[in-house]
């Protein structure tokens, strides 16, 4: 359970806002998240929170496998179990490419994916790190290969992803095991050598 670690006891999700709430997470992801409670001490930031998120999941100048890879790429480098989970778990739920979404977490090593992919996932990365280490070079092939819309947005995605992991893990909030309960294959594992090489050529 997701919230077996959360430094804020769950609370319990009741009145009109909150099973219209549940009743929202379960059409959308088939189940409440644990993690729901924790947040509902506060249901404005929440629902802000996940206001902000349906609009990023609804911007469309970013290829949405791209998204997805970096969404996930940005939750594996930070370590929110939670987001990684949930992201693998929408790209099956959407239609995406989930054989190449399962593989993000070793994106290094694995042989699925194409030079952009890779730089978009490296951009993600970058993004994640302090101080950021985005170079100009990286920004350079990015901008051909996604225009400035696309990189304009796959930045907007990776900043609200560290908003989200970033605030999971200091609440304690973990997987919530989506990808599981829809059967797909558990995430691939990097090896603990992987190389950290840039992927831009």
């Amino acid at each position: 359970m997701s919230t077996d670690t959360a430094r804020i006891p769950a609370a319990e999700v009741n009145g009109i806002q909150g099973r219209l709430i549940t009743t929202m997470a379960r059409r959308m992801l088939g189940k409440v998240p644990d993690s729901l409670g924790v947040m509902w001490h506060h249901p404005r930031v929440m629902k802000d929170a996940m206001g902000f998120g349906r609009k990023v999941e609804a911007w469309d100048e970013l290829d949405k496998n791209l998204a997805s890879f970096a969404s996930m790429a940005a939750a594996a480098e930070i370590g929110c179990s939670f987001c990684l989970d949930l992201g693998y778990f929408m790209a099956h739920n959407h239609g995406l490419d989930e054989a190449k979404a399962r593989e993000v977490p070793r994106w290094r090593e694995s042989t699925v994916f194409t030079p952009a992919e890779r730089r978009v996932m490296e951009y993600a990365e970058a993004m994640c790190q302090t101080p950021v280490a985005v170079t100009d070079e990286l920004s350079t092939a990015l901008l051909e290969d996604l225009g400035a819309a696309g990189l304009l947005e796959l930045t907007a995605r990776v900043g609200f992803m560290n908003y989200s992991a970033r605030g999971n893990i200091a609440l304690g909030i973990g997987s919530d095991e989506f990808a599981d309960a829809c059967g797909l294959a558990p995430l691939a594992a990097p090896s603990k050598a992987a190389p950290k090489v840039p992927s831009v050529a």
